[in-house]
């Protein structure tokens, strides 16, 4: 099953994004709660799909991403932002993110968003929800 790897500095979204992923069998390498974080557990597990947070203390969303297509040009990488955080979307979008989510979002958004950047459907198991 794929990898992930959470970056966001809210616990609750944390948790909302691993809830929605756990369910269909997504293995959760790492949650980081800012772009060091981030950046670093990038480099140590290398995960199929990583979803990161915009707007985070010390290291923001954009100066992680463009460390990691360093690191990695072709990472799959979902943003997460806000409704008012168009310039930094468009510069997300420039350095080839594999899709973005708007806050909020509900499970299916960000369930569709890795979909897309994976190229794969993933079903609900039984008795998961």
């Amino acid at each position: 099953m794929a990898t992930v790897l959470i970056v966001e500095d809210a616990l609750f979204m944390r948790r909302t994004i691993r809830g929605a992923l756990e369910p269909l069998g997504f293995e959760i390498v790492g949650e980081a709660s800012s772009g060091e974080q981030g950046l670093e557990m990038f480099k140590k597990f290398k995960p199929d799909l990583t979803t990161m947070d915009i707007v985070m203390p010390g290291m923001d969303g954009i100066e992680a991403l463009t460390a990691i297509r360093k690191e990695s040009p072709d990472a799959k990488v979902i943003m997460i932002t806000a409704i008012d955080q168009r310039e930094s979307m468009l510069a997300a979008m420039h350095l080839g993110i594999s899709d973005f989510v708007v806050k909020p979002f509900d499970d299916n958004r960000i369930i569709s968003a890795a979909e897309n950047a994976l190229g794969k459907k993933y079903n609900i198991q039984k008795g998961d929800n």
